[in-house]
This record gives C-alpha cells, sequence and structure tokens, in this order.
C-alpha cells in the first residue's frame, strides 16, 4: 500500500471503528434527563443515609447535609456549563481530558467508574433488605436478589437506551409518589424530642445532645450525606443520546439537583423524627420502619422497593457509558465499547456488572457505599479543577451555559470534596483503602499499557486535537 492509499484508508478504518461503538441519539429530552439525575440518586432517600446518624447524630448528620447539598450544588452548575460545552458520552471524563490531559481525563474516570461499579452492589444489598423484610416469595438469603436484580436491569438496558430511559422516568415517579406518601404519613408522626435521643459522648469534642458524638461526627457523616446526592452528576453520560444536549442536559441536571434537594431534606427530618435517631441510625429499612406496622407502611416498603430499583438500574446505565467512554477512546480495553443491534454496549453492561455482583455478595451496604463515595469524591475534586482549568486557559471556549459565580462555584466546591476524600477514611479506612488500591491499579495499567494505544479519532480525543491546534493557531 503506498503512502496516499494508506492515508485514504485511515478516514475508512475510523468509521468502521466508530460505526461498531455508536449509541443511540436524540433519545432524551430535558424531562428525561431531569428524570435520570433524580433516578440515579433517589436510592439514597430510602435507605443508606441513615448510617450517618450513628457516626455524627442528628445534628452532624444535618451540618453534613448543608455542606454537601452545597457542594453538590456548586458542583451541578459548574458541570451544567461543561456538559454544554463539551457534550459527550464520557461526562467528567470528557471534561478532564480536555482540561488535564490523557492522565488526568483517565484518573477522572476511572473515579467515576469505581463509583458506578460498587454503588448499585450497595443498592443491591439494600433491595435484599427490603425484599426480605416483606417476606416476598420466602426469600431470606440476600444473594438470589442480587442476582436477579443484576440479571434483570441488565438485561433491560441491552434492549436500548430508549426503552431503558423511558422505564426508568416511570419507576422514578412511582419513588417520588412513595416519598410524597411518606412525608404525609411520617408527619403525624414527628417528634422533635426523638432527633436529639442519641446520649452525648463525654469523651467527644464539642459534644451535646445535638452533637451526640462531637464536631468530630460532622465529618464522620459526611459521606452518609453524600448518599442523598450521589451519583446526579452521572447525567451528562447521556450527552449523545440526548437531544439538543447543549440545552437539555444542563437544564436536566439543574433541575434533578432542585428535587433531590426537597427529598433529602424531607426525609432527613421526617424519618428521623418519627422513629428516633438511635433506632433510626441502624435500620436497614428506615422509612418502613418510621412509620410502624400500619397500611402506609406497607404500601412505603413496596414502593421504597421501587426506589431502589430505580437507583440500580439507572447507575447500571451510568457505569455501562463511562466503561463505553473509556473503552472506545482506547483507555481500556476496546471491545468493551462495542454496541449490538440496539446500539447498547454489551460487554460494557456485563463486565462490570459481574464485578458489581460479587462485591454485592458482602452483603456490607454500609462499607460498599463508603468504597462508592471515595471514587465520587476523587472525581469531584478532578471535575471541578477541569471547570477552574478550562475557565481561565480557554476563556474564548464556546459555553452555552455558564456557571453562575464562575470558579468561585467551583472552587468552593472544590474544597468541600477534598474534606470528602479525606472523610470516607475516617468512616472506614479499610474500605477506603482497598478503593484507592483499585484506583491505583488501573492507572498503572494505564501507564504500562494503555497510554500507548489511544484512539485518536474518538469523540473525546477529538475535542483534545481540536484544543491543541485552536491554541497553535492563537
Amino acid at each position: 500500500m503506498t503512502m496516499d492509499e494508506a492515508t485514504a484508508a485511515k478516514p475508512a478504518a475510523a468509521q468502521d471503528y466508530l460505526a461498531k461503538r455508536t449509541l443511540r441519539s436524540g433519545t432524551a429530552g430535558w424531562l428525561l434527563l431531569a428524570g435520570l439525575g433524580v433516578s440515579y440518586v433517589i436510592s439514597g432517600d430510602f435507605s443508606g443515609w441513615n448510617f450517618g446518624v450513628a457516626e455524627g447524630g442528628f445534628g452532624g448528620l444535618l451540618i453534613a447535609f448543608v455542606l454537601i447539598a452545597g457542594m453538590y450544588l456548586a458542583m451541578v452548575l459548574g458541570m451544567a456549563e461543561l456538559s454544554a460545552a463539551l457534550p459527550a458520552a464520557g461526562g467528567g471524563y470528557t471534561f478532564a481530558r480536555r482540561a488535564l490531559g490523557p492522565w488526568g481525563g483517565f484518573a477522572t474516570g476511572t473515579a467515576v467508574l469505581l463509583e458506578y461499579a460498587i454503588a448499585p452492589a450497595a443498592i443491591a444489598t439494600f433491595i435484599g433488605a427490603y425484599v426480605e423484610s416483606l417476606n416476598l416469595f420466602g426469600i431470606t438469603d440476600g444473594w438470589w436478589v442480587y442476582l436477579a436484580v443484576y440479571a434483570l436491569f441488565i438485561g433491560i438496558h441491552l434492549a436500548g437506551a430508549g426503552e431503558a430511559l423511558k422505564a426508568m422516568f416511570v419507576i422514578t415517579a412511582i419513588a417520588l409518589a412513595g416519598l410524597l406518601l411518606f412525608a404525609v404519613s411520617a408527619w403525624g408522626l414527628f417528634d422533635a424530642g426523638k432527633l436529639t435521643d442519641i446520649p452525648a459522648d463525654p469523651d467527644a469534642f464539642g459534644s451535646s445532645a445535638f452533637l451526640p458524638f462531637g464536631v468530630f461526627g460532622i465529618w464522620a457523616a459526611v459521606p452518609f450525606a453524600i448518599w442523598f446526592f450521589l451519583a446526579v452528576e452521572g447525567v451528562p453520560l447521556a450527552a449523545e443520546e440526548a437531544r439538543e444536549p447543549e440545552k437539555n442536559v444542563p437544564k436536566g441536571i439543574i433541575i434533578s439537583m432542585l428535587v433531590l434537594l426537597v427529598t433529602g431534606a424531607a426525609v432527613l427530618f421526617l424519618a428521623t423524627g418519627a422513629f428516633g435517631a438511635q433506632a433510626i441510625s441502624t435500620s436497614g429499612n428506615p422509612l418502613v420502619e418510621a412509620l410502624g406496622d400500619g397500611a402506609a407502611a406497607k404500601a412505603v416498603n413496596y414502593i421504597g422497593l421501587a426506589g431502589l430499583v430505580a437507583s440500580f438500574f439507572s447507575i447500571v446505565y451510568a457505569y455501562s457509558r463511562q466503561t463505553f467512554a473509556l473503552s472506545r477512546a482506547g483507555y481500556l480495553p476496546t471491545s468493551l465499547s462495542i454496541t449490538n443491534a440496539r446500539k447498547a454496549p454489551v460487554l460494557a453492561l456485563i463486565v462490570p456488572g459481574v464485578v458489581g455482583f460479587a462485591l454485592s455478595l458482602t452483603g456490607k451496604g454500609a462499607m460498599l457505599l463508603n468504597m462508592a463515595v471515595f471514587g465520587a469524591a476523587v472525581s469531584y475534586v478532578l471535575m471541578m479543577v477541569s471547570h477552574i482549568v478550562l475557565r481561565v486557559r480557554e476563556p474564548g471556549m464556546p459555553r452555552p451555559y455558564r456557571t453562575p459565580g464562575g470558579v468561585m462555584t467551583t472552587a468552593f466546591a472544590l474544597v468541600i470534596a477534598c474534606g470528602a476524600v479525606i472523610a470516607t477514611f475516617l468512616v472506614d479506612p479499610a474500605a477506603a483503602g482497598w478503593t484507592l488500591a483499585a484506583f491505583c491499579g488501573f492507572m498503572v495499567y494505564f501507564a504500562l499499557y494503555s497510554r500507548h494505544r489511544l484512539v485518536a479519532s474518538s469523540p473525546d480525543e477529538e475535542f483534545a486535537v481540536l484544543a491543541r491546534a485552536e491554541a497553535e493557531l492563537e
């Protein structure tokens, strides 16, 4: 083959490569994207957050909630700008790739992937607790539940994004109705005295009825406050499957964040006030136990199961798109990004699912929660740094949406995110340490192998090429 023939063949080869790795575009408008953002997170309202009461008491978790809510709101505003400017399936990895180069991009993508691969395993254990409390099918051993939800929902995702997103939206609407039913029922049981029924630890610095474990308890409660919002940042992963992503992705992620602020605050106050801080701190299904044994409790139990399923379902979508984007660009084995006739990435759905199922067999929801939060917090640090770097280095980059407050907004989120990374080691050093080890293992793989095999024709790498070309022209 002559040089001219080789040059002519390259575009065709690139087109063929990408043709096998194409998602279905135009599937989602802002309403489906907002529903996706809520569905990612809504399981956090039904279970998991309450373990933070055991770490900081109601007061510690409340203060942590306010801080983390501020961080997420600031971060979402920053990501809205980035997703409008760089709409691609890589989400945070795409943003960091443009701002921080291949190393920063892969580090961010790896942290996000760890978050999304581990979070469904934690949610599966909570689903198992709800199923057992309902005595469904006589199941008393959770692993059957874990296997069933992984197999069922991966199978639905293989049918295509449009079908999956619409199913997620319906399940999420049911879960929101369940939260409304819970709020109405819990209001009549609310007793402000129950919020502070954990005895103060006299040896803890700054302890009181409001902060029974002292000031330190606030920090220890941070990972569980994050569970109220964990994964809302995944909305930009749907950018390539959205209509007018530069408009609809920012709108979807901001609306979903506002909804989650309301639901999280309502659950924190009403569930703790109805059941008591001491009792709720160890509950596997806190909303149900807070309502007692009546008809409302049973209804919330069934609907709570829908809420957990919604998040499980949607985060499976998220990990598949993150795996797809990293694979398509060559950071992970390229076979993981091949899509089927329905434009669903087959191995990107199955391989992380197998890993997540194996982790769910530990049955330790709180530990898995902390591991997922570690990955999330690391990715938040890197994404906020990316926003700041791009604002400084590329002020002229087209930005259909601009973050209110600019770099000051994302700098605030950056500081809180750094504290959140440290907080995961305070709660469970072993879990955070193992997740850090997995993160380092991915980086070694990149250093020794995949950084030499990046695919220049992938959208994320093309963003970087365009940025370099623009810089040279200037």
